[in-house]
């Protein structure tokens, strides 16, 4: 009798957490700060430190400079309007203003199981990457006030609006669009927006005749180890939850980036004679960016297939933009992340099908199949495609006319350090 009392209790004391389903949850939340600091240290130092490398020795300060200032930027943007904007109740396109200034919210508001002030802070660790990974694109050669004007607006025009698309309740989100941490919002988004920039803008002096070659791949590597680890928070956090999903995302996305760093890795051995750190570290980046779309969707082997083709395919894109059409995105901005979230956002939708024995993944929402769902993955490619590269031309055109983009001949041979900055990253 004593037991069956006990039991009783015990149930009733437990039903409180089931029945209510957006009540506050500690290891949720505890789980969703981590994320945030994971996020954000992805930018400063990781995103930082993997670029700065990449330059040459007169123009490190420049790119650190850089991300360091759009992550101040956006933050405050974010705060100001861009959240509310982006995941306020609004049309299919555009969020309202009813978090304007985060008025109204408080301590106790909640988004799902987390404190909403803690969603409104993982949300800005997006914002803030997103217009930092074109820093690539143009390093070495445009002028830090247009560049820090563009990114701001760009974020506001660009990046807003297609969040509120595909994560706000926006058109491409009530299609199905299956995009789990960012391969339309921030992987296109951000390599197409390099892509029209490095055309506008140019390219720098010497290329494509000299080598112009990383000064510190030590730091490169740094970097991108930071980047690694901080990765773990940007797709196992958009779980939004301390449960098994985020543990899968995390799991998929380690493998894809080890895949894909070995598949870089083994293509410029095959085509070159010899391994390379630079190639290694990107093929990880290109691995990463490329699950991300997926990480929520797809299993381990589907995760290892999805590594696999990034490596290949991201280096030859590399390849092809400089050697063939000899456009120079500085740092590989477009072929890693632009054609790695194209390409990851087309596999999800045929990864996530759970009939693919080892490589299947959790399945297709209800009344979806594999055709249909590549058939809104594409329409969530091509659309955030288009609307990016239009909004970021005219952009930079106006801005271009407005302010002049491009420093001169001469302060780009001295470098942007001294002539941007008054500094110098080295004083040896």
């Amino acid at each position: 009798m004593f037991k069956k009392s006990f039991a009783i209790l015990a149930l009733l004391m437990a039903t409180p957490l089931f029945a209510h389903a957006d009540a506050l949850n500690s290891a949720d939340t505890a789980w969703l700060l981590t994320a945030t600091a994971l996020v954000l240290f992805m930018t400063i130092p990781g995103l930082s430190l993997f670029y700065g490398g990449l330059v040459r020795s007169k123009n490190i300060l420049s790119v650190l400079m850089h991300c360091f200032a759009i992550t101040c930027g956006a933050s405050l943007i974010w705060f100001i309007c861009g959240y509310s904007l982006a995941f306020g109740e609004g049309g299919p396109f555009l969020g309202d203003g009813s978090r304007i200034l985060l008025g109204g919210m408080g301590e106790d508001s909640l988004s799902g199981t987390i404190p909403e002030s803690v969603f409104v802070m993982f949300q800005m660790t997006f914002a803030i990457i997103t217009p930092a990974l074109i820093v690539g694109a143009f390093a070495e050669r445009i002028r830090f006030a247009p560049m820090f004007v563009f990114s701001m607006l760009w974020l506001l025009l660009v990046y807003v609006p297609i969040t509120h698309w595909v994560w706000g309740g926006g058109w491409l989100g009530q299609m199905g669009l299956l995009d789990f941490a960012g391969g339309t919002v921030v992987h296109i988004t951000a390599g197409v927006g390099a892509l029209v920039a490095a055309m506008v803008i140019g390219k720098r002096r010497g290329f494509p005749q000299q080598l112009l070659m990383p000064h510190n791949l030590t730091m490169t590597v740094t970097g991108a180890g930071m980047l690694w680890v901080g990765w773990f928070g940007f797709n196992a956090g958009s779980a939004l939850a301390a449960n098994g999903d985020a543990g899968m995302a995390m799991l998929v996305t380690h493998i894809s980036a080890a895949a894909g760093s070995l598949a870089w890795m083994t293509m410029e051995w095959i085509r070159h004679g010899k391994p390379s750190v630079l190639g290694i570290v990107t093929g990880m980046v290109a691995g990463l960016g490329t699950i991300t779309p997926a990480s929520g969707y797809v299993g381990p082997g589907g995760a290892l297939v999805i590594g696999l083709t990034a490596g290949v395919v991201c280096y030859f894109a590399t390849q092809a933009l400089k050697q063939k059409f000899h456009i120079d995105d500085s740092l590989d901005v477009f072929p890693v992340h632009g054609v790695g979230g194209m390409l990851g956002t087309m596999f999800a939708g045929i990864f996530a099908s759970d009939q693919l024995g080892v490589f299947s993944g959790q399945g297709y929402n209800e009344g979806m199949t594999m055709g249909s769902q590549l058939g809104v993955q594409a329409i969530g490619v091509a659309s955030t495609f288009a609307y990016t590269a239009v909004v970021t031309f005219i952009l930079f055109k106006i801005l271009d006319a407005a302010m002049g983009l491009r420093v001169s001949a001469e302060d780009e041979t001295q470098g942007l350090d001294i002539t941007q900055h008054d500094e110098r990253g080295y004083d040896i």
